[in-house]
């Protein structure tokens, strides 16, 4: 039985090695290489012994998921539809900015929270991915990236689990790609650039907060229980009072000094001046006298299943304003990708139900010939 190499965080590469009678060291050149340097031939690696190297390619190997397809908008978002099997495949969308470059990631295959606003809830929920799928999407964009971009930097700054999924929900394959992302010797990303989106998984809050903590984002939506129940159904479990006070524990460990409460826009649904207050009362109530959080609003991205619209954008800015005078930080998130369906909640959103990917793999894997598994950048646009 053969392993992929994305699936394990050093510790885990380092007792791998171990079984194989090697030292510890042999275990951060392997994952050097494979993460800095994107190798994925042994007989690259130069500085591993040859009977390493003839070792590892008995028992191990290092793979990237097939692209399906890839799409770059007009601003320079580029987002890789990847296949990970059984008629299943994930979303990845990588951001460019003046600043930064943020790439966020997928963590299941479809979802099974069920948003009302997110139309990737609408596929349904497939299963969780495996750490080295939810790395392997990381790890295909960074080299990718250099390549296309000729770079010999990193790229990639910055890493949000905004993707498909809720990653909470897949806590142990999700905390080792965490420490694969934030190791010195991967890709020495920083505890503040690199952020968990949650709907408000409590218990496991609390854990990240104990395992691996990063920056933390949580979907709020609403100011009140009996809205939040209708929008994230996941609220009748974790009400809003325990999800703020989880969110007041996390701060403890947390790399911020805030949480960022995310906000979808949604036309005379919660976008009200009363709503806003009702904000404000809230944040208050759960507040030690600092600033402890900040609100990210999020214009909303139809789609026919919801029923929903997005708020026009004087009503974001009014709403906006309500809570920048009482002293919280706002900013109205800047869509990006939204020509190739990239933007936030529009992931596998032409995917109407679990029945339907097989065909859109089908169709896609027509126009792109065959998957991309190396990090050629002559990709041909689907």
């Amino acid at each position: 039985m053969t392993a992929n190499l994305l699936d394990y965080d050093l510790e885990g590469l380092a007792v791998f090695c171990e079984r194989l009678g090697e030292k510890r060291f042999r275990a951060v050149q392997l994952f050097r290489w494979i993460h800095q340097k994107g190798a994925s031939n042994f007989d690259e690696m130069s500085d591993l012994a040859k009977s390493l190297r003839e070792k590892l390619k008995v028992v191990a190997y290092v793979k990237a998921l097939d692209v399906i397809s890839q799409h770059i908008s007009a601003d320079g978002t580029i987002k890789w539809l990847f296949d990970v099997g059984a008629g299943d495949a994930v979303e990845a969308v990588f951001i460019p900015e003046d600043d930064r470059g943020t790439l966020c990631i997928s963590s299941q295959a479809g979802c099974a929270v069920g948003c009302r606003f997110c139309s990737t809830g609408h596929q349904g929920f497939s299963r969780n991915l495996k750490t080295g799928e939810i790395v392997a999407q990381l790890w295909f964009a960074e080299h990718f990236l250099r390549k296309h971009l000729h770079r010999d930097e990193r790229v990639i700054s910055n890493v949000v689990m905004m993707g498909m999924g809720e990653p909470l929900q897949n806590y142990s394959e999700l905390v080792p790609a965490l420490r694969v992302m934030l190791d010195d010797h991967g890709y020495g990303l920083s505890r503040r650039r690199v952020t968990v989106s949650t709907s408000g998984v409590v218990p496991m809050m609390d854990r990240l907060a104990q395992d691996c903590p990063v920056a933390l984002a949580v979907s709020l939506h609403a100011p009140d229980d009996a809205l939040r129940d209708n929008l994230v159904p996941l609220n009748k479990k974790y009400p809003i009072a325990e999800l703020l006070e989880a969110c007041n524990r996390y701060l403890a460990y947390a790399p911020r000094d805030f949480i960022t409460f995310e906000y979808c826009m949604l036309d005379g649904v919660n976008d009200q001046a009363e709503h806003a207050h009702q904000l404000v009362n809230l944040v208050r109530k759960y507040s030690s006298g600092g600033v402890w959080c900040k609100f990210n609003l999020i214009p909303f991205n139809p789609f026919p299943a919801s029923g929903l619209l997005r708020s026009a954008p004087e009503q974001v800015k009014a709403f906006a304003k309500i809570l920048s005078d009482a002293g919280i930080v706002t900013t109205i998130r800047k869509t990006r990708g939204d020509d190739i369906d990239a933007a936030c909640g529009q992931l596998a959103g032409d995917v109407k139900d679990r029945t339907g990917i097989n065909q859109r793999i089908a169709r896609q894997r027509t126009v792109m010939l065959k998957p991309v598994t190396s990090f050629n950048t002559d990709v041909k646009e689907a």
